[in-house]
């Protein structure tokens, strides 16, 4: 999706995050705009080989930041992670959802259900 013509495109001295997937951006492409200093540099937590084989050229360049996939989960994201998946469900069977994304798909409205799943 991300290519040499995408990254000439691109502001001069751009910084490019990709938490997506490995194969979004052209990873050749993006070492020759790194290189060229057309993109000033690149935050990455996921690749196209994983693991980065050894000698892979972003882990000599110094406008590269890597993280593995998992930089996420900490105790405290975990933990988080998991009373807010409590805190939905919960809210969802008192018929007060929260985190709704998206509330047209629903009508407009918030749907109200019983604690078996039936309509109140």
């Amino acid at each position: 999706m991300i290519g040499s013509d995408q990254f000439r495109r691109m502001k001069q001295g751009a910084i490019i995050i990709n938490t997506a997937r490995g194969g979004v951006i052209d990873e050749g492409a993006l070492i020759s705009a790194l290189n060229t200093g057309r993109i000033a540099g690149a935050g990455l937590d996921v690749f196209a080989h994983e693991p980065v084989p050894s000698g892979h050229p972003f882990l000599a360049m110094d406008n590269v930041v890597m993280t593995p996939v998992s930089a996420w989960n900490t105790v405290d994201a975990s933990a988080r992670m998991i009373n807010q998946s409590i805190d939905n469900v919960v809210h969802f069977l008192k018929g007060t959802p929260i985190n709704v994304v998206n509330l047209n798909a629903l009508g407009g409205e918030i749907p109200r259900v019983g604690c078996l799943g039936g309509s109140k």
